[in-house]
């Protein structure tokens, strides 16, 4: 806790640390500290001239047990009477999350729903917050703990979702929360595809926007689960030119391309039937990669001569069997 000379420093009486102050050290909003004063009796023990708040240390120790619990996805109300009785005994066994059961493997087939839920109140609290650490660390351990691809499709893409949904129903209110949030997935993905060098050829898949196409994040997650499955990963990311990625399979002479489109206006038709029909090789033992177009941009009549996934968990069985030695 800082000292009295700090607290005076940072525009606080001898009677304790204002609202905004407080505020600013959690990482919340100024009205989320008045909200839950009101609704939970989560306030200051004191007020300085019989109105305006001042939070003593006690107070402060009150709120940031507050914070940790909510950001782990407990709801406010039961947060609040928590925080309120006292912290827990540290020595107390933690509570081991529930999960479906898995089929093989040491990683879960995917969280059970109410977990699943939790998982994603919490991160939603801590983007909304826009508590940096909280978001990686939370990113980091559900990623580690049930696997890239039921992290990807049961907590990180619907949160991203509903913060999405949040900003276009509030005009340009929580574009910030969309901004900081989907650079914390980009950072867990990209730490999650990290892998040694892969030789170029057979084996390797490479991944690619089509031109004009900015939305990164689901190949970014396709290309940590792929790497998670221990297959080359080539990743060229967003607006990859018709020509450049052309000349990059001509060059690296992949088992297959990924192309993705998030809308119609980035379906590249006439690209991936181009892409489809590369080949390389000497004379009588060419090869072509298997091409598969990924994406709701590419929704409607199928394209001949290439595979139109699902989803990313349907992406990666084709890209497995396709890559795979």
């Amino acid at each position: 806790m800082p000292s009295s000379t700090e607290r005076a420093r940072v525009g606080t009486t001898g009677h304790g640390l204002t609202t905004g102050t407080v505020a600013r050290r959690l990482g919340v909003a100024p009205t989320t500290l008045r909200t839950w004063d009101r609704r939970y009796g989560i306030g200051p023990a004191r007020r300085h001239g019989g109105r305006h708040r001042r939070w003593t240390p006690e107070d402060i120790a009150v709120l940031e047990h507050m914070c940790e619990l909510t950001s782990s996805g407990v709801p406010p109300a039961e947060a609040a009477r928590t925080a309120l009785n006292g912290t827990p005994d540290p020595q107390a066994p933690a509570v081991t999350p529930h999960v479906l059961p898995a089929s093989s493997g040491t990683k879960p087939d995917g969280l059970a729903a109410d977990v699943a839920r939790q998982e994603r109140r919490g991160l939603t609290s801590a983007a909304l917050r826009l508590d940096a650490w909280t978001i990686d660390d939370r990113l980091t351990a559900v990623i580690g703990r049930y696997g890239l691809l039921p992290a990807w499709d049961q907590v990180i893409m619907p949160t991203l979702h509903a913060v999405g949904r949040k900003w276009q129903t509030s005009g340009e209110r929580y574009v910030e929360v969309e901004h900081l949030l989907s650079w914390h997935v980009s950072s867990a993905l990209r730490r999650g595809a990290a892998q040694p060098a892969a030789t170029d050829g057979a084996g390797l898949a490479l991944l690619a926007c089509t031109p004009g196409e900015m939305h990164t994040l689901p190949l970014e997650a396709l290309a940590a689960g792929l790497a998670e499955r221990g297959l080359g990963v080539r990743m060229f990311g967003a607006s990859v030119p018709g020509e450049a990625l052309s000349e990059a399979v001509r060059r690296i002479g992949p088992s297959a391309v990924v192309l993705w489109s998030q809308s119609r206006n980035t379906a590249a038709r006439p690209l991936a039937h181009h892409v489809a029909s590369i080949e390389w090789g000497v004379r009588g033992a060419r090869s072509r990669p298997a091409v598969l177009i990924a994406g709701p941009g590419w929704a409607g009549a199928p394209l001949s001569g290439t595979h139109h996934p699902r989803g990313i968990g349907e992406a990666i069985r084709l890209l497995t069997g396709f890559c795979e030695p």
